[in-house]
Protein backbone atom coordinates (compact mmCIF):
# COMPACT_ATOMS: atom_id res chain seq x y z
CA UNK A 1 0.00 0.00 0.00
CA UNK A 2 1.33 3.40 -0.95
CA UNK A 3 -0.32 6.48 0.57
CA UNK A 4 0.98 9.77 -0.84
CA UNK A 5 0.21 13.10 0.79
CA UNK A 6 1.90 16.42 1.41
CA UNK A 7 0.67 15.97 5.00
CA UNK A 8 2.80 13.12 6.43
CA UNK A 9 0.66 12.74 9.57
CA UNK A 10 -2.50 12.72 7.47
CA UNK A 11 -1.03 9.96 5.29
CA UNK A 12 -0.33 7.84 8.39
CA UNK A 13 -3.87 8.40 9.65
CA UNK A 14 -5.35 7.42 6.29
CA UNK A 15 -3.21 4.31 6.17
CA UNK A 16 -4.60 3.32 9.60
CA UNK A 17 -8.17 4.05 8.49
CA UNK A 18 -7.75 1.94 5.36
CA UNK A 19 -6.20 -0.95 7.27
CA UNK A 20 -9.02 -0.85 9.84
CA UNK A 21 -11.77 -0.82 7.19
CA UNK A 22 -10.10 -3.67 5.31
CA UNK A 23 -9.75 -5.64 8.51
CA UNK A 24 -13.42 -5.02 9.42
CA UNK A 25 -14.58 -6.14 5.97
CA UNK A 26 -12.00 -8.97 5.80
CA UNK A 27 -10.65 -7.67 2.49
CA UNK A 28 -6.91 -7.55 3.17
CA UNK A 29 -6.11 -10.90 1.51
CA UNK A 30 -8.24 -9.97 -1.52
CA UNK A 31 -6.29 -6.84 -2.50
CA UNK A 32 -2.90 -7.31 -4.14
CA UNK A 33 -1.81 -3.67 -4.02
CA UNK A 34 -3.15 -0.16 -3.56
CA UNK A 35 -2.31 3.45 -4.36
CA UNK A 36 -3.80 6.39 -2.48
CA UNK A 37 -3.27 10.11 -2.93
CA UNK A 38 -4.65 12.46 -0.28
CA UNK A 39 -4.14 16.16 -0.89
CA UNK A 40 -5.91 18.44 1.60
CA UNK A 41 -4.64 21.59 -0.15
CA UNK A 42 -6.01 20.57 -3.56
CA UNK A 43 -8.97 18.87 -1.86
CA UNK A 44 -8.65 15.63 -3.79
CA UNK A 45 -8.65 11.94 -2.87
CA UNK A 46 -7.52 9.29 -5.35
CA UNK A 47 -7.78 5.58 -4.58
CA UNK A 48 -6.78 2.64 -6.78
CA UNK A 49 -6.85 -1.02 -5.69
CA UNK A 50 -5.78 -4.16 -7.56
CA UNK A 51 -8.09 -7.10 -6.89
CA UNK A 52 -6.62 -10.50 -6.14
CA UNK A 53 -7.61 -13.69 -7.92
CA UNK A 54 -10.88 -15.36 -7.01
CA UNK A 55 -12.35 -18.76 -7.70
CA UNK A 56 -14.44 -19.20 -10.82
CA UNK A 57 -18.17 -18.64 -11.04
CA UNK A 58 -20.76 -21.33 -10.28
CA UNK A 59 -23.32 -22.20 -12.97
CA UNK A 60 -26.72 -23.62 -12.07
CA UNK A 61 -25.72 -26.99 -13.56
CA UNK A 62 -23.11 -27.41 -10.77
CA UNK A 63 -25.64 -27.12 -7.96
CA UNK A 64 -28.95 -28.30 -9.44
CA UNK A 65 -30.52 -30.45 -12.15
CA UNK A 66 -32.88 -28.95 -14.70
CA UNK A 67 -35.60 -31.00 -16.38
CA UNK A 68 -38.56 -30.12 -18.56
CA UNK A 69 -41.86 -31.92 -17.86
CA UNK A 70 -43.64 -31.96 -21.22
CA UNK A 71 -47.01 -33.12 -19.79
CA UNK A 72 -47.14 -30.34 -17.21
CA UNK A 73 -45.34 -27.80 -19.45
CA UNK A 74 -43.06 -26.85 -16.57
CA UNK A 75 -39.32 -26.66 -16.03
CA UNK A 76 -38.27 -28.27 -12.74
CA UNK A 77 -35.06 -27.29 -10.99
CA UNK A 78 -34.00 -29.85 -8.39
CA UNK A 79 -31.53 -28.26 -5.98
CA UNK A 80 -28.59 -30.52 -5.12
CA UNK A 81 -26.60 -28.08 -2.98
CA UNK A 82 -29.04 -26.28 -0.69
CA UNK A 83 -26.43 -23.64 0.19
CA UNK A 84 -27.00 -22.09 -3.23
CA UNK A 85 -30.82 -21.96 -2.97
CA UNK A 86 -30.94 -18.26 -1.95
CA UNK A 87 -28.68 -17.37 -4.92
CA UNK A 88 -30.81 -19.47 -7.29
CA UNK A 89 -34.02 -17.82 -6.15
CA UNK A 90 -32.56 -14.31 -6.25
CA UNK A 91 -31.23 -14.84 -9.77
CA UNK A 92 -34.49 -16.37 -11.06
CA UNK A 93 -36.62 -13.67 -9.40
CA UNK A 94 -34.46 -10.98 -10.99
CA UNK A 95 -34.50 -12.51 -14.47
CA UNK A 96 -37.93 -14.10 -14.68
CA UNK A 97 -40.00 -12.20 -12.12
CA UNK A 98 -40.87 -13.33 -8.62
CA UNK A 99 -44.43 -14.20 -9.64
CA UNK A 100 -43.12 -16.70 -12.24
CA UNK A 101 -40.93 -18.67 -9.85
CA UNK A 102 -42.68 -21.29 -7.72
CA UNK A 103 -41.07 -23.15 -4.84
CA UNK A 104 -43.31 -26.00 -3.60
CA UNK A 105 -40.58 -27.26 -1.26
CA UNK A 106 -37.01 -26.49 -0.35
CA UNK A 107 -35.47 -28.73 -3.00
CA UNK A 108 -37.60 -27.85 -6.03
CA UNK A 109 -38.13 -24.68 -7.99
CA UNK A 110 -40.68 -24.70 -10.81
CA UNK A 111 -40.99 -22.37 -13.77
CA UNK A 112 -43.85 -22.36 -16.27
CA UNK A 113 -43.04 -23.49 -19.81
CA UNK A 114 -39.79 -24.72 -21.28
CA UNK A 115 -36.95 -22.54 -20.03
CA UNK A 116 -33.80 -22.26 -22.11
CA UNK A 117 -30.20 -21.70 -21.04
CA UNK A 118 -30.87 -22.34 -17.35
CA UNK A 119 -27.95 -24.72 -16.92
CA UNK A 120 -25.49 -21.93 -17.79
CA UNK A 121 -27.14 -19.39 -15.46
CA UNK A 122 -24.43 -17.96 -13.19
CA UNK A 123 -25.56 -18.54 -9.61
CA UNK A 124 -22.47 -17.32 -7.77
CA UNK A 125 -19.67 -15.12 -9.08
CA UNK A 126 -16.95 -14.59 -6.44
CA UNK A 127 -15.21 -11.96 -8.58
CA UNK A 128 -18.35 -9.80 -8.80
CA UNK A 129 -19.00 -10.32 -5.08
CA UNK A 130 -15.45 -9.16 -4.33
CA UNK A 131 -15.88 -6.08 -6.51
CA UNK A 132 -19.04 -5.12 -4.59
CA UNK A 133 -17.23 -5.52 -1.26
CA UNK A 134 -14.26 -3.46 -2.49
CA UNK A 135 -16.55 -0.65 -3.68
CA UNK A 136 -18.23 -0.75 -0.26
CA UNK A 137 -14.80 -0.33 1.35
CA UNK A 138 -13.88 2.47 -1.05
CA UNK A 139 -16.99 4.46 -0.16
CA UNK A 140 -16.22 4.03 3.54
CA UNK A 141 -12.66 5.27 2.96
CA UNK A 142 -13.58 8.40 0.99
CA UNK A 143 -13.29 11.52 3.16
CA UNK A 144 -16.53 12.95 4.53
CA UNK A 145 -18.02 15.59 2.29
CA UNK A 146 -16.36 14.45 -0.93
CA UNK A 147 -19.53 14.17 -3.02
CA UNK A 148 -18.08 14.45 -6.51
CA UNK A 149 -16.80 11.02 -7.44
CA UNK A 150 -15.51 9.68 -10.74
CA UNK A 151 -15.09 5.94 -11.16
CA UNK A 152 -12.11 5.19 -13.42
CA UNK A 153 -11.91 1.47 -12.73
CA UNK A 154 -10.51 -0.82 -15.38
CA UNK A 155 -10.61 -4.61 -15.25
CA UNK A 156 -9.24 -5.86 -11.94
CA UNK A 157 -8.31 -2.37 -10.75
CA UNK A 158 -10.97 -0.44 -8.82
CA UNK A 159 -10.15 3.27 -8.91
CA UNK A 160 -11.94 6.47 -7.96
CA UNK A 161 -11.14 10.18 -7.91
CA UNK A 162 -13.07 12.23 -5.34
CA UNK A 163 -13.34 15.87 -4.36
CA UNK A 164 -15.82 18.45 -3.10
CA UNK A 165 -15.08 20.67 -6.12
CA UNK A 166 -14.94 20.07 -9.87
CA UNK A 167 -12.64 17.21 -10.81
CA UNK A 168 -9.54 18.48 -12.59
CA UNK A 169 -8.01 16.69 -15.58
CA UNK A 170 -4.67 16.37 -13.80
CA UNK A 171 -6.38 14.43 -10.98
CA UNK A 172 -7.94 12.07 -13.49
CA UNK A 173 -4.55 11.67 -15.14
CA UNK A 174 -2.98 10.81 -11.77
CA UNK A 175 -5.74 8.27 -11.09
CA UNK A 176 -5.30 6.71 -14.53
CA UNK A 177 -1.56 6.57 -13.91
CA UNK A 178 -2.25 4.55 -10.74
CA UNK A 179 -4.61 2.27 -12.69
CA UNK A 180 -1.97 1.55 -15.36
CA UNK A 181 0.72 1.03 -12.73
CA UNK A 182 -1.43 -1.54 -10.90
CA UNK A 183 -2.61 -3.26 -14.08
CA UNK A 184 0.99 -3.83 -15.18
CA UNK A 185 2.03 -5.59 -11.99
Amino acid sequence: MLVKSNDKEGAKVYEMIIKQIFQDLQLSPSINDMRVCVDPEEVVFILAMKLGKTSSFTPLSDVATVKYDKEEDKTIIRVIDENFLPNILKKLWGERGRENVHQPNRFNVILDGKQKNLKDLVIDDPHENLKKRVYDAAFRIIPEGFRIIRDISDGDVIAIVCTDELIKDEWLDKGLEYVEELKNQ
